[in-house]
Protein backbone atom coordinates (compact mmCIF):
# COMPACT_ATOMS: atom_id res chain seq x y z
CA UNK A 1 0.00 0.00 0.00
CA UNK A 2 3.02 2.27 0.80
CA UNK A 3 4.52 1.50 -2.39
CA UNK A 4 1.44 2.58 -4.20
CA UNK A 5 0.88 6.04 -2.28
CA UNK A 6 4.58 6.63 -2.86
CA UNK A 7 4.43 5.81 -6.67
CA UNK A 8 0.85 7.54 -7.26
CA UNK A 9 0.44 10.25 -4.36
CA UNK A 10 4.13 10.97 -3.15
CA UNK A 11 2.87 14.50 -1.74
CA UNK A 12 0.72 12.64 0.46
CA UNK A 13 3.79 10.27 1.65
CA UNK A 14 3.92 12.25 4.89
CA UNK A 15 0.23 11.82 6.17
CA UNK A 16 -0.29 8.49 5.21
CA UNK A 17 3.14 7.80 7.41
CA UNK A 18 1.24 9.88 10.23
CA UNK A 19 -2.16 7.72 9.97
CA UNK A 20 -0.23 4.49 9.71
CA UNK A 21 2.16 5.25 12.70
CA UNK A 22 4.97 4.75 10.87
CA UNK A 23 8.47 6.36 10.68
CA UNK A 24 8.96 8.34 7.01
CA UNK A 25 12.99 7.89 6.97
CA UNK A 26 11.79 3.34 6.92
CA UNK A 27 10.30 4.69 3.55
CA UNK A 28 13.74 5.04 1.59
CA UNK A 29 15.39 2.62 4.11
CA UNK A 30 17.60 -0.16 2.05
CA UNK A 31 19.24 -3.19 3.48
CA UNK A 32 22.78 -3.03 2.71
CA UNK A 33 23.44 -6.77 3.62
CA UNK A 34 24.65 -8.65 0.81
CA UNK A 35 22.73 -12.16 0.73
CA UNK A 36 24.42 -13.57 -2.41
CA UNK A 37 27.28 -15.40 -0.52
CA UNK A 38 24.77 -16.85 1.84
CA UNK A 39 22.23 -17.97 -1.15
CA UNK A 40 25.27 -19.87 -3.33
CA UNK A 41 25.87 -21.45 0.22
CA UNK A 42 22.17 -22.85 0.73
CA UNK A 43 21.93 -23.58 -2.81
CA UNK A 44 25.00 -25.95 -2.52
CA UNK A 45 23.61 -27.55 0.40
CA UNK A 46 20.12 -28.13 -1.36
CA UNK A 47 21.68 -29.89 -4.00
CA UNK A 48 24.23 -32.38 -1.82
CA UNK A 49 21.63 -33.08 1.05
CA UNK A 50 17.66 -32.23 -1.10
CA UNK A 51 16.32 -34.43 1.73
CA UNK A 52 17.23 -32.11 4.65
CA UNK A 53 15.36 -29.16 6.09
CA UNK A 54 15.91 -26.08 7.58
CA UNK A 55 17.73 -26.24 10.60
CA UNK A 56 20.20 -28.89 9.06
CA UNK A 57 21.31 -26.67 6.37
CA UNK A 58 21.53 -24.20 9.61
CA UNK A 59 23.54 -26.30 11.90
CA UNK A 60 25.71 -26.98 8.51
CA UNK A 61 26.46 -23.49 8.18
CA UNK A 62 27.11 -22.55 11.85
CA UNK A 63 29.15 -25.42 11.79
CA UNK A 64 31.27 -24.50 9.37
CA UNK A 65 31.87 -20.49 10.59
CA UNK A 66 28.24 -18.97 8.83
CA UNK A 67 27.66 -16.26 11.64
CA UNK A 68 24.34 -15.39 10.23
CA UNK A 69 21.14 -16.15 12.91
CA UNK A 70 18.71 -18.59 11.95
CA UNK A 71 15.98 -15.56 11.19
CA UNK A 72 18.35 -13.97 8.29
CA UNK A 73 18.97 -18.01 7.17
CA UNK A 74 15.19 -18.48 7.17
CA UNK A 75 14.51 -15.41 5.56
CA UNK A 76 16.75 -16.14 2.58
CA UNK A 77 15.91 -19.43 2.69
CA UNK A 78 11.86 -18.86 2.17
CA UNK A 79 13.53 -16.15 -0.66
CA UNK A 80 14.87 -18.93 -2.21
CA UNK A 81 11.74 -21.38 -2.25
CA UNK A 82 13.92 -23.55 -0.58
CA UNK A 83 11.29 -25.08 1.75
CA UNK A 84 10.87 -28.99 1.33
CA UNK A 85 6.93 -30.30 0.49
CA UNK A 86 5.19 -31.70 3.35
CA UNK A 87 3.99 -35.47 3.10
CA UNK A 88 0.67 -35.08 3.29
CA UNK A 89 -1.64 -38.60 4.73
CA UNK A 90 -3.17 -39.78 1.65
CA UNK A 91 -6.82 -39.72 1.81
CA UNK A 92 -8.88 -43.44 1.69
CA UNK A 93 -12.08 -43.06 -0.47
CA UNK A 94 -15.56 -42.91 1.70
CA UNK A 95 -16.28 -46.26 3.21
CA UNK A 96 -19.76 -47.05 3.70
CA UNK A 97 -20.99 -48.86 6.78
CA UNK A 98 -22.39 -52.33 5.70
CA UNK A 99 -23.91 -54.65 7.66
CA UNK A 100 -22.32 -57.74 8.70
CA UNK A 101 -25.12 -60.15 7.86
CA UNK A 102 -24.59 -63.78 7.31
CA UNK A 103 -24.36 -64.23 3.49
CA UNK A 104 -27.06 -66.68 2.00
CA UNK A 105 -24.59 -69.37 0.75
CA UNK A 106 -21.51 -70.99 1.07
CA UNK A 107 -18.45 -69.21 -1.10
CA UNK A 108 -20.76 -66.03 -1.19
CA UNK A 109 -18.70 -63.73 1.00
CA UNK A 110 -15.27 -64.22 2.38
CA UNK A 111 -13.43 -62.23 5.45
CA UNK A 112 -9.54 -61.43 5.60
CA UNK A 113 -7.52 -60.11 7.69
CA UNK A 114 -4.00 -60.01 9.04
CA UNK A 115 -2.33 -61.00 12.39
CA UNK A 116 1.29 -60.47 13.59
CA UNK A 117 3.73 -62.53 16.03
CA UNK A 118 7.53 -63.54 16.67
CA UNK A 119 9.22 -66.41 16.69
CA UNK A 120 11.70 -67.46 20.11
CA UNK A 121 14.03 -65.44 18.46
CA UNK A 122 12.27 -62.02 17.84
CA UNK A 123 11.88 -62.40 14.56
CA UNK A 124 8.78 -61.55 13.40
CA UNK A 125 5.86 -63.43 11.03
CA UNK A 126 2.20 -62.42 9.73
CA UNK A 127 -0.26 -64.57 8.88
CA UNK A 128 -3.19 -63.80 6.39
CA UNK A 129 -6.08 -65.59 7.13
CA UNK A 130 -9.47 -66.18 4.83
CA UNK A 131 -13.03 -67.10 6.49
CA UNK A 132 -15.99 -67.62 4.84
CA UNK A 133 -18.90 -66.05 6.46
CA UNK A 134 -21.41 -68.42 5.78
CA UNK A 135 -20.46 -70.90 8.18
CA UNK A 136 -16.86 -69.30 9.27
CA UNK A 137 -15.22 -71.84 8.51
CA UNK A 138 -11.61 -71.41 7.82
CA UNK A 139 -10.67 -71.21 4.19
CA UNK A 140 -6.67 -71.03 4.17
CA UNK A 141 -3.66 -69.51 6.85
CA UNK A 142 -0.99 -68.55 5.12
CA UNK A 143 2.25 -67.63 6.77
CA UNK A 144 5.52 -66.30 5.70
CA UNK A 145 7.26 -63.64 7.06
CA UNK A 146 6.26 -61.06 3.99
CA UNK A 147 3.31 -61.29 3.11
CA UNK A 148 2.71 -58.60 0.35
CA UNK A 149 0.34 -57.74 -2.51
CA UNK A 150 0.97 -60.23 -5.03
CA UNK A 151 1.44 -63.31 -2.64
CA UNK A 152 -2.07 -62.19 -1.19
CA UNK A 153 -3.57 -62.20 -4.75
CA UNK A 154 -1.74 -65.62 -5.45
CA UNK A 155 -3.67 -67.48 -2.52
CA UNK A 156 -7.22 -66.20 -3.34
CA UNK A 157 -6.77 -67.52 -6.82
CA UNK A 158 -5.51 -71.15 -5.03
CA UNK A 159 -8.84 -70.78 -3.41
CA UNK A 160 -10.68 -69.62 -6.25
CA UNK A 161 -9.59 -72.81 -7.86
CA UNK A 162 -11.41 -74.96 -4.80
CA UNK A 163 -13.87 -73.37 -3.77
CA UNK A 164 -15.59 -71.05 -6.34
CA UNK A 165 -15.50 -67.55 -7.19
CA UNK A 166 -17.09 -64.87 -4.20
CA UNK A 167 -19.63 -62.81 -4.77
CA UNK A 168 -17.80 -60.02 -2.39
CA UNK A 169 -14.08 -60.27 0.01
CA UNK A 170 -14.70 -58.34 3.31
CA UNK A 171 -11.27 -56.50 4.89
CA UNK A 172 -10.04 -53.75 6.45
CA UNK A 173 -8.17 -50.68 4.72
CA UNK A 174 -4.61 -52.34 5.17
CA UNK A 175 -1.97 -51.49 2.44
CA UNK A 176 -2.11 -54.70 1.47
CA UNK A 177 -5.73 -54.38 0.26
CA UNK A 178 -5.72 -51.15 -0.81
CA UNK A 179 -3.02 -52.22 -3.73
CA UNK A 180 -3.08 -50.86 -7.05
CA UNK A 181 -2.55 -54.69 -8.03
CA UNK A 182 -5.77 -55.59 -5.23
CA UNK A 183 -7.43 -53.26 -7.14
CA UNK A 184 -7.37 -54.72 -10.27
CA UNK A 185 -7.23 -58.28 -9.64
CA UNK A 186 -10.80 -57.31 -8.02
CA UNK A 187 -12.22 -55.62 -11.30
CA UNK A 188 -10.51 -58.47 -13.36
CA UNK A 189 -12.42 -60.85 -11.54
CA UNK A 190 -15.53 -58.64 -11.08
CA UNK A 191 -15.41 -59.71 -7.09
CA UNK A 192 -16.19 -56.73 -4.96
CA UNK A 193 -13.93 -55.60 -2.82
CA UNK A 194 -15.74 -54.55 0.83
CA UNK A 195 -13.97 -52.03 2.94
CA UNK A 196 -14.66 -51.53 6.31
CA UNK A 197 -14.76 -48.05 7.67
CA UNK A 198 -11.57 -46.80 9.16
CA UNK A 199 -11.39 -47.28 12.80
CA UNK A 200 -14.69 -49.96 13.14
CA UNK A 201 -12.98 -53.11 13.11
CA UNK A 202 -16.21 -55.12 14.41
CA UNK A 203 -17.39 -54.45 10.55
CA UNK A 204 -15.35 -57.11 9.75
CA UNK A 205 -16.30 -59.03 13.05
CA UNK A 206 -16.58 -62.61 11.51
CA UNK A 207 -12.97 -62.55 10.83
CA UNK A 208 -11.85 -60.37 13.54
CA UNK A 209 -13.44 -63.26 16.11
CA UNK A 210 -11.82 -65.76 14.48
CA UNK A 211 -8.64 -64.19 15.00
CA UNK A 212 -9.20 -63.73 18.42
CA UNK A 213 -9.41 -67.64 18.63
CA UNK A 214 -6.54 -68.23 16.71
CA UNK A 215 -4.56 -66.55 18.91
CA UNK A 216 -5.44 -67.78 21.93
CA UNK A 217 -5.39 -71.17 20.27
CA UNK A 218 -2.54 -71.23 18.56
CA UNK A 219 -0.43 -68.10 18.66
CA UNK A 220 -0.30 -67.14 22.48
CA UNK A 221 -0.38 -71.24 23.49
CA UNK A 222 3.64 -72.15 21.90
CA UNK A 223 6.63 -70.98 21.54
CA UNK A 224 7.54 -71.30 18.16
CA UNK A 225 11.27 -71.67 16.36
CA UNK A 226 10.89 -72.02 13.20
CA UNK A 227 7.99 -71.62 10.35
CA UNK A 228 7.62 -74.96 9.93
CA UNK A 229 6.38 -75.36 13.58
CA UNK A 230 4.25 -72.45 12.83
CA UNK A 231 2.57 -74.34 10.00
CA UNK A 232 2.23 -77.48 11.34
CA UNK A 233 0.58 -76.31 14.36
CA UNK A 234 -1.52 -74.36 12.17
CA UNK A 235 -2.76 -77.32 10.22
CA UNK A 236 -3.83 -79.39 13.20
CA UNK A 237 -5.70 -76.60 14.71
CA UNK A 238 -7.69 -75.62 10.95
CA UNK A 239 -8.17 -79.63 11.04
CA UNK A 240 -10.44 -79.52 14.52
CA UNK A 241 -11.18 -75.89 13.87
CA UNK A 242 -13.34 -77.10 11.02
CA UNK A 243 -14.70 -80.13 11.63
CA UNK A 244 -14.56 -81.30 15.33
CA UNK A 245 -15.03 -77.52 17.38
CA UNK A 246 -18.56 -76.72 18.00
CA UNK A 247 -20.05 -73.18 17.19
CA UNK A 248 -22.40 -71.34 19.45
CA UNK A 249 -23.64 -69.34 16.52
CA UNK A 250 -23.80 -72.54 13.72
CA UNK A 251 -26.32 -74.33 16.51
CA UNK A 252 -22.99 -76.06 18.21
CA UNK A 253 -22.04 -77.84 15.01
CA UNK A 254 -18.55 -77.22 13.43
CA UNK A 255 -18.65 -75.44 10.07
CA UNK A 256 -18.41 -78.11 7.65
CA UNK A 257 -21.16 -80.03 9.48
CA UNK A 258 -23.15 -76.90 9.43
CA UNK A 259 -22.35 -76.44 5.40
CA UNK A 260 -23.20 -80.06 4.73
CA UNK A 261 -26.28 -79.97 6.56
CA UNK A 262 -27.43 -76.79 4.68
CA UNK A 263 -26.31 -78.45 1.29
CA UNK A 264 -28.81 -81.72 2.04
CA UNK A 265 -31.62 -79.30 2.74
CA UNK A 266 -31.08 -77.19 -0.26
CA UNK A 267 -32.69 -78.14 -3.98
CA UNK A 268 -30.35 -77.03 -6.73
CA UNK A 269 -33.40 -74.57 -7.74
CA UNK A 270 -32.30 -72.54 -4.54
CA UNK A 271 -28.84 -72.14 -5.91
CA UNK A 272 -26.83 -72.93 -2.82
CA UNK A 273 -23.39 -74.09 -4.08
CA UNK A 274 -22.15 -77.33 -3.24
CA UNK A 275 -18.06 -76.90 -2.88
CA UNK A 276 -16.13 -80.17 -1.46
CA UNK A 277 -15.11 -80.32 2.25
CA UNK A 278 -11.74 -79.63 3.15
CA UNK A 279 -10.03 -82.91 3.61
CA UNK A 280 -9.14 -84.36 6.48
CA UNK A 281 -5.29 -84.01 7.71
CA UNK A 282 -3.98 -87.17 7.47
CA UNK A 283 -5.37 -87.87 4.00
CA UNK A 284 -4.12 -84.84 2.60
CA UNK A 285 -2.89 -82.09 4.60
CA UNK A 286 -3.72 -78.44 4.63
CA UNK A 287 -0.53 -77.23 2.83
CA UNK A 288 0.84 -73.24 2.85
CA UNK A 289 1.39 -72.26 -0.37
CA UNK A 290 4.41 -71.05 -1.07
CA UNK A 291 5.86 -68.49 -4.18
Amino acid sequence: MMVHIRKERPKDIGRACRVMSTSRSSMNYRSVLNDQPLEEKLQKLAQEHPQEGFWKYFFRLRNTGEEANHKRVYRVYRKMGLPMRRKTKKRLPKREKAPLAVPPTFTHTWSIDFMSDALVNGKKFRTFNIIDDFNREVLFVEIDYSLKSNRVIWVLNHLIKRYGKPAKIRMDNGPEFVATISQKWSEGQHIDFQYIQPGKPMQNGYVERFNGVYRKGVLDAYAFSSLDEVRAITEQWMYDYNYVRPHESLGNMSPVQYRQKAEEKCTPSKGLRSAPATPPLHSAPLRNIGV
